[in-house]
């Protein structure tokens, strides 16, 4: 199933593009699924029906959002359960540490005195796009209304960064020791927290993998919003390195809300040149980069209903079906000429003065603005100390020399 990010800067235009994005591909033939986390009524105005709010999600606490609604024929759309999905969340915890809350002689909490709590939000998300993919075979597509750019940059490093931590917490030899907790138990005299909760722990890892999976998969893509301004560039760049740095493909720039090029109105035509001259240095940025640049037009309003969906949904189409999958940070041997290995890290956007670099065993902390990521080095790298490292060309290149102690003689 492929999968369509929409996101940008806040106040651009997200919901509105995700939509209209939904609907071509919809009038294409494709069955999609649209999925928005705004709680507001942006979604119901733009699409003209109503998306009911977070409840139980659709068939019980297994799915996080609402009952999808048919918002045109081959579409629906659905609003992830944020509240739905925390409670089931929070329910589950309690109910697989009964053993420790009886320890501490800690009272669970009642269901209704289970409020969200931040971060709840951006697991939802997650969950919702995980659960989306268990069903290839309702929907050929989903749109997803993320958050604005910089909220869903960490988001989609959320998967990542949550494994690494229950690896480091509850790493598989002390799991193993697991087998010694019964006899423990007898001779401590107390009871011991019990199987199911490293059951949980198993469990939300083989989740958030899957959910990675679907975030690193080639058919996912990102789709920027931007309304072009003297500060629109600016905005994205820094969102558009995080995402780089975490692995995401960026597939297209919609400029929304453009206005029209000719007014008799000075006032009006003052505010069109200006963005026509940001548009242009826009599209310049993105098409040297092989990133497809589309225009939608300012309605004159802020768009509401089927009719005016319509209208921006002819030129809101899918980037093409025969995109090149993501190609892997490539190694480059140099080792005959210059004695060196670079590894070449695609950042654009970056600007020098945002990047960290730190080496600690065999990981390298990489920090884009106030995105940070630790990479697994490649085999032949562990065996090599970082000598240096450079921007270029919106690439980093992080320069590497073997080891004299740990290199393989004679190589």
């Amino acid at each position: 199933m492929r999968t369509v990010l929409v996101t940008g800067p806040g106040g651009a235009g997200r919901t509105t593009v995700a939509a209209a994005t939904a609907l071509a591909a919809a009038r294409a033939g494709r069955r999609v699924l649209l999925l928005t986390c705004d709680r507001g009524p942006a979604p119901d105005a733009v699409l003209g029906v109503s998306l009911p709010a977070d409840g139980d999600g659709e068939g019980g606490d297994a799915i996080p959002w609402a009952p999808p609604t048919e918002a045109a024929p081959g579409l629906w759309a659905a609003r992830v359960a944020t509240g739905a999905h925390f409670r089931a969340l929070a329910r589950d915890l309690q109910d697989r540490g009964t053993s420790v809350f009886d320890l501490l002689g800690a009272s669970p909490l009642d269901p209704e005195e289970l409020t969200e709590l931040p971060g709840a939000e951006h697991l939802a998300i997650l969950a919702a796009l995980r659960a989306a993919h268990a069903r290839p075979e309702r929907w050929d597509l989903l749109v997803a209304d993320m958050p604005p750019a910089h909220e869903t940059v960490r988001l989609l490093a959320l998967p990542e960064q949550l494994r690494r931590y229950l690896r480091r917490l509850l790493p598989a030899e002390r799991q193993a020791a697991r087998a010694l907790r019964p006899m423990l138990a007898q001779l401590a005299g107390v009871p011991m927290p019990t199987q199911r909760l490293y059951e949980t722990v198993e469990r939300w890892q083989e989740e958030l993998a899957a959910v990675q999976r679907v975030i690193e998969a080639d058919g996912t893509t990102v789709r920027l919003v931007a309304e072009p301004g003297p500060s629109g560039a600016d905005l994205l760049r820094p969102a558009r390195a995080g995402l780089s740095l975490q692995g995401c493909r960026v597939d297209s720039l919609v400029a929304n809300r453009l206005l029209p090029a000719e007014s008799a109105d000075p006032w009006l035509a003052g505010l069109a040149q200006e963005q026509r001259a940001a548009l242009k240095a826009l599209s310049e940025e993105y098409l040297a980069d092989g990133i497809t640049v589309r225009e939608l037009p300012h309605l004159g309003r802020s768009p509401r209903g089927r009719a005016d969906l319509d209208a921006l949904a002819q030129r809101a189409t899918l980037p093409r079906e025969d995109h090149a999958p993501p190609v892997p940070w490539p190694v480059d041997d140099r080792l005959a000429d210059e004695g060196m290995l670079v590894w070449r890290i695609p950042l654009p956007g970056a600007e020098r003065d945002g990047l960290g670099l730190v080496r600690r065993g065999d990981e390298l902390l990489v920090s884009v603005g106030p995105f940070r990521r630790v990479l697994s080095l490649p085999s032949a790298l562990r065996r090599c100390t970082v000598s240096g490292a450079g921007l270029r060309d919106g690439e980093l290149c992080v320069r590497f020399v073997p080891d004299p102690g740990l290199w393989p003689r004679g190589t």
